[in-house]
Protein backbone atom coordinates (compact mmCIF):
# COMPACT_ATOMS: atom_id res chain seq x y z
CA UNK A 1 0.00 0.00 0.00
CA UNK A 2 1.50 3.72 -1.07
CA UNK A 3 2.42 6.07 1.87
CA UNK A 4 0.02 9.22 1.68
CA UNK A 5 2.17 12.45 0.40
CA UNK A 6 0.41 15.73 0.01
CA UNK A 7 0.72 17.07 -3.45
CA UNK A 8 -0.39 19.62 -5.49
CA UNK A 9 -1.54 19.81 -9.65
CA UNK A 10 -0.03 23.03 -11.57
CA UNK A 11 -2.60 25.00 -13.35
CA UNK A 12 -1.58 23.25 -17.04
CA UNK A 13 -3.50 20.00 -15.50
CA UNK A 14 -6.11 21.86 -15.05
CA UNK A 15 -6.18 23.28 -18.41
CA UNK A 16 -5.43 20.38 -20.29
CA UNK A 17 -8.56 19.07 -18.97
CA UNK A 18 -10.54 21.69 -20.54
CA UNK A 19 -9.07 21.70 -23.46
CA UNK A 20 -10.19 19.25 -26.21
CA UNK A 21 -7.76 19.92 -28.67
CA UNK A 22 -4.95 17.44 -27.54
CA UNK A 23 -7.40 15.00 -27.07
CA UNK A 24 -4.75 12.17 -25.27
CA UNK A 25 -3.55 14.98 -22.12
CA UNK A 26 -6.69 16.19 -22.21
CA UNK A 27 -8.07 12.78 -21.34
CA UNK A 28 -4.92 11.95 -19.06
CA UNK A 29 -5.76 15.56 -17.38
CA UNK A 30 -9.12 14.19 -16.40
CA UNK A 31 -7.71 10.66 -15.52
CA UNK A 32 -4.86 12.57 -13.08
CA UNK A 33 -7.65 14.98 -11.44
CA UNK A 34 -10.21 12.11 -10.63
CA UNK A 35 -6.80 10.26 -9.14
CA UNK A 36 -6.24 13.02 -7.39
CA UNK A 37 -9.44 13.86 -5.44
CA UNK A 38 -8.85 10.32 -4.00
CA UNK A 39 -5.47 11.80 -2.45
CA UNK A 40 -4.14 13.81 -0.45
CA UNK A 41 -3.81 16.60 -3.08
CA UNK A 42 -4.42 20.26 -2.53
CA UNK A 43 -4.32 23.39 -4.95
CA UNK A 44 -2.47 27.01 -4.39
CA UNK A 45 -4.77 29.78 -4.95
CA UNK A 46 -2.32 30.30 -7.91
CA UNK A 47 -2.90 27.45 -9.39
CA UNK A 48 -6.69 28.32 -9.97
CA UNK A 49 -5.52 31.87 -11.01
CA UNK A 50 -3.57 30.65 -13.79
CA UNK A 51 -6.20 28.56 -15.16
CA UNK A 52 -8.88 30.86 -15.30
CA UNK A 53 -6.35 33.72 -16.72
CA UNK A 54 -5.13 30.84 -19.21
CA UNK A 55 -8.32 29.63 -20.32
CA UNK A 56 -10.16 32.99 -20.44
CA UNK A 57 -6.91 34.74 -22.76
CA UNK A 58 -7.13 31.82 -25.15
CA UNK A 59 -10.58 32.62 -24.93
CA UNK A 60 -11.23 28.57 -24.52
CA UNK A 61 -13.79 29.36 -21.67
CA UNK A 62 -15.78 31.97 -21.31
CA UNK A 63 -15.16 34.05 -17.80
CA UNK A 64 -18.19 32.72 -16.20
CA UNK A 65 -17.83 29.48 -17.06
CA UNK A 66 -14.14 29.59 -16.33
CA UNK A 67 -14.84 30.77 -12.50
CA UNK A 68 -17.66 27.83 -12.40
CA UNK A 69 -15.10 25.15 -13.36
CA UNK A 70 -12.62 26.80 -10.73
CA UNK A 71 -15.39 26.57 -7.76
CA UNK A 72 -15.76 23.41 -8.66
CA UNK A 73 -12.27 22.64 -8.21
CA UNK A 74 -12.96 24.80 -5.26
CA UNK A 75 -15.29 21.99 -3.53
CA UNK A 76 -13.41 18.47 -4.50
CA UNK A 77 -9.47 19.68 -3.26
CA UNK A 78 -8.46 20.99 -0.32
CA UNK A 79 -7.54 25.19 -0.87
CA UNK A 80 -4.22 26.51 0.44
CA UNK A 81 -3.85 29.69 1.95
CA UNK A 82 -2.29 31.80 -0.44
CA UNK A 83 1.92 32.48 0.06
CA UNK A 84 3.55 33.35 2.93
CA UNK A 85 6.73 35.99 3.60
CA UNK A 86 8.78 32.87 3.54
CA UNK A 87 7.50 31.88 0.16
CA UNK A 88 7.48 34.87 -1.30
CA UNK A 89 11.23 35.33 -0.24
CA UNK A 90 12.33 31.85 -1.87
CA UNK A 91 10.77 32.59 -5.24
CA UNK A 92 12.65 35.76 -5.61
CA UNK A 93 15.89 34.57 -4.26
CA UNK A 94 15.16 31.60 -7.31
CA UNK A 95 14.05 33.67 -9.69
CA UNK A 96 17.45 36.27 -9.27
CA UNK A 97 19.46 33.16 -9.13
CA UNK A 98 17.96 32.19 -12.51
CA UNK A 99 16.87 28.60 -11.19
CA UNK A 100 13.12 29.37 -11.50
CA UNK A 101 10.91 31.24 -13.01
CA UNK A 102 9.19 33.70 -10.21
CA UNK A 103 5.73 32.45 -10.61
CA UNK A 104 7.28 28.98 -10.51
CA UNK A 105 8.93 28.95 -7.25
CA UNK A 106 6.58 30.78 -6.13
CA UNK A 107 4.01 27.87 -6.32
CA UNK A 108 6.53 25.39 -5.23
CA UNK A 109 7.31 27.74 -2.19
CA UNK A 110 3.25 27.68 -1.33
CA UNK A 111 2.77 24.52 -1.56
CA UNK A 112 6.07 23.70 0.41
CA UNK A 113 4.01 25.38 3.32
CA UNK A 114 1.21 23.80 2.90
CA UNK A 115 2.70 20.54 3.52
CA UNK A 116 3.35 19.50 0.07
CA UNK A 117 6.21 17.37 -1.04
CA UNK A 118 5.11 16.95 -4.77
CA UNK A 119 3.78 19.15 -7.86
CA UNK A 120 2.64 17.18 -10.93
CA UNK A 121 3.37 19.40 -13.59
CA UNK A 122 3.94 19.75 -16.99
CA UNK A 123 6.28 22.49 -17.71
CA UNK A 124 9.49 22.19 -15.10
CA UNK A 125 12.53 20.07 -14.94
CA UNK A 126 10.91 16.26 -13.37
CA UNK A 127 13.18 15.67 -10.50
CA UNK A 128 14.12 18.59 -9.72
CA UNK A 129 13.32 19.58 -5.63
CA UNK A 130 13.06 22.52 -4.20
CA UNK A 131 12.79 23.03 -0.36
CA UNK A 132 11.39 19.50 -0.45
CA UNK A 133 9.20 19.95 -2.92
CA UNK A 134 9.88 16.84 -5.99
CA UNK A 135 8.80 18.01 -9.31
CA UNK A 136 6.59 15.23 -10.67
CA UNK A 137 6.08 15.03 -14.77
CA UNK A 138 2.35 14.60 -15.48
CA UNK A 139 2.45 12.69 -18.59
CA UNK A 140 5.13 10.43 -20.51
CA UNK A 141 5.87 10.98 -24.21
CA UNK A 142 2.35 9.07 -25.35
CA UNK A 143 0.65 11.67 -23.90
CA UNK A 144 -0.24 9.33 -20.95
CA UNK A 145 0.11 9.90 -17.79
CA UNK A 146 3.74 9.50 -16.55
CA UNK A 147 4.82 6.47 -14.07
CA UNK A 148 5.87 8.82 -11.40
CA UNK A 149 2.43 10.59 -11.51
CA UNK A 150 0.76 7.16 -11.20
CA UNK A 151 2.77 6.30 -8.32
CA UNK A 152 1.15 9.43 -6.63
CA UNK A 153 -2.19 9.04 -7.66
Amino acid sequence: MRSPIRFCLDSNILVYAVDSTEPRRHAAAIDIIARAARRDCVLVPQVLAEFFHAVTRKRMMSHADAAREASAWMTIFPLMAGPTAAALSTAMAEAVAGRYQFYDALLIATARDGGCTALITEDMSPGAVLDGVRIVPAFDGKPAISKDALALL
